[in-house]
């Protein structure tokens, strides 16, 4: 996976611009997802690459497009110093991985290779050999994100 980076404080209006959200298609959001500051974002991302960011990501709106466009967009994780308080639960509920570790994000260039081990948090950096240490989420956010989100883990638990 290759880490596609962006600065603090990148808010839910340059995820998702706002004259996107009446569309509640996936993949429409997907195709518009961080457009406004990259324009070449939907085109140059693969399935599993992530995205490293500064202080505050996902600040604004509280809107659930933004985590959502961001996941169908085939990001498979956010790395970043800190995140707004709603778009951290927001992810979480659909199911999109974020680790707050500000050393990652600080030492992790754009298209890095990166891996990350999520049962432990450790973050390798491939192309610089550095390794950095998030901390883990608990068991059963592990289990809801690897399930799809909070309304997936609890139609599989039989809630």
């Amino acid at each position: 996976m290759y880490a596609h980076k962006y600065g603090d404080h990148v808010d839910t209006d340059v995820i998702i611009p706002a004259r996107y959200l009446a569309s509640q298609d996936e993949k429409e959001l997907a195709s518009h997802c961080m457009e406004d500051i990259d324009k070449n974002f939907h085109v140059k991302t693969k399935p599993g690459d992530i995205i490293v960011a500064g202080l505050n990501f996902g600040c604004g709106s509280s809107r659930e497009h933004a985590p959502i466009a961001i996941k169908a967009s085939g990001i498979s994780c956010v790395i970043a110093k800190s995140f707004a308080r709603i778009f951290y639960r927001n992810a979480i509920n659909i199911g999109l991985a974020i680790l707050e570790c500000p050393e990652a994000a600080e030492g992790i260039n754009d298209n890095d290779e990166v891996k990350i081990n999520f049962d432990t948090g450790v973050i390798n950096d491939i192309t610089t050999g550095k390794i950095y240490q998030a901390e883990p989420f608990p068991e059963f956010i592990k289990k809801m994100i690897s399930d799809g989100g909070l309304i997936a883990s609890l139609k599989k638990s039989g809630a």
